[in-house]
């Protein structure tokens, strides 16, 4: 009987160890990767992601007639089905778009038969597959941790990929490192990685940076450094100059540090992340003696935690003219702001010398300040060979075509 009472206390003890064990463990547990940098002063914040809708939206529960856009354009309904799409890549045809997501782990392919659109995932399951490419027959997709070529894939869908991850040496920081992908004039593939946090000093100087390789993955350069989170860029049509965006970093305030549009005039750039911010603000956090200098500062700051997304600079004839060379800019919203500000499409036009730029609102209307709610967010944009544009809603899982008809006078 003793014996009996003492190996009920014992494991008593024991479990009660575990428990406190486990306890101690979760209560040691890190913070979650978007709250890192957050001062205890907001430690009661409210502010956090926005949720994605990580179901499919039907184009009847779509508003489009809130969409507003300047006179003689257009919104419509082009495609749905694409839960969590992002950025987009046509096919060498123009039949075929490739889109890629970052939380539900897919790749669609979105087939257009000119009346009408069919949706299918390509693959799925990937670590966040946001980066997706098209060059020379084959589509490029790359995950956090995966880089694959399916070759030939319009013609043949069941096409299996080649596995090229190897070949890029990906950075393993899962944080930032959800890609955007784009060819350049050079035929090169060009990836960023950005920054493994919120504000820190990266653990490596594979952080950061914006690289290109050749599409095979071998002779892989950095071309730009100190460039937190790029989630898009194009080349100027007729500089080649590559433009891109960079989202600043959180909890400094409603107000800044702002997200920005840069230009890489040359190779080997510095942009700042982590020591200087926007038009030159030093990182009250990551301090460094004379922290802005040698820095590229942008040419324009594009709003307080904009989540500035996909840059295309309009190169068709079906828009005014005064489009022409024009970028076209979303900014997918803010989360880190206890006003929103964002959702929405600009155009921005660059001076002829590239050092500064005018922003103009284009496509609004996924947001209602006086309500401070969204129901869209725009992330990126393609052109079509027609000179309209789709804007993907990472939201709703949509992509809606924007075209121009003059007014009728």
């Amino acid at each position: 009987m003793k014996k009996s009472v003492f190996v009920l206390a014992a494991a008593s003890v024991l479990t009660l160890s575990i428990q406190a064990a486990l306890a101690q463990d979760k209560a040691a547990a890190p913070p979650p990767a978007w709250q890192q940098g957050r001062p205890a002063a907001l430690a009661d914040s409210k502010l956090a992601p926005n949720a994605g809708k990580n179901t499919e939206t039907p184009a009847s529960e779509i508003p489009i007639d809130k969409l507003k856009l300047p006179k003689g354009f257009k919104a419509e309904i082009w495609a749905t089905g694409m839960v969590g799409g992002r950025a987009m890549a046509f096919s060498d045809s123009g039949k075929k778009i490739y889109v890629g997501t970052r939380g539900i782990g897919r790749v669609y392919e979105v087939t257009d038969a000119g009346d009408k659109r069919t949706v299918r995932v390509v693959v799925d399951k990937l670590t966040q597959p946001s980066g997706v490419a098209f060059q020379g027959g084959s589509l490029y997709v790359m995950a956090i941790d995966k880089v694959l070529r399916y070759d030939g894939i319009e013609a043949n869908p069941a096409v299996q990929p080649v596995d090229l991850t190897a070949k890029f040496n990906l950075p393993k920081e899962q944080h930032h490192n959800w890609k955007y992908l784009a060819f350049g004039p050079d035929k090169k593939l060009y990836v960023p990685f950005g920054g493994p946090c919120n504000i820190c000093e990266p653990p490596s100087k594979e952080y950061a940076q914006l690289r290109r390789y050749n599409a095979d993955g071998s002779g892989m350069e950095v071309i730009a450094t100190g460039i937190r989170n790029t989630q898009g860029f194009d080349w100027h049509p007729k500089t080649g100059e590559i433009w891109f965006t960079d989202h600043g970093r959180d909890w400094l305030g409603d107000n800044g540090p702002e997200d920005e549009l840069n230009r890489i005039d040359k190779a080997g750039n510095f942009y700042g992340f982590p020591y200087c911010h926007a038009k030159g603000i030093p990182d009250p956090d990551i301090k460094k003696k004379d922290a802005c200098k040698d820095v590229t500062l942008p040419v324009t700051t594009m709003g307080p935690h904009a989540a500035v997304m996909g840059v295309k600079f309009y190169t068709g004839d079906m828009f005014p003219k005064d489009y022409q060379g024009a970028m076209f800019i979303a900014r997918k919203g803010s989360w880190n702001r206890s006003k929103k500000f964002g959702y929405d499409v600009v155009s921005v036009r660059p001076s002829a010398d590239g050092k500064s730029a005018k922003i103009s609102p284009f496509l609004t209307g996924f947001m209602d300040p006086k309500e401070n709610t969204f129901w869209g967010r725009p992330a990126y944009i393609a052109q079509m060979k027609d000179g309209s544009l789709l804007v993907s809603d990472e939201q709703l899982g949509a992509i809606y075509r924007i075209s121009y008809g003059a007014p009728k006078k």
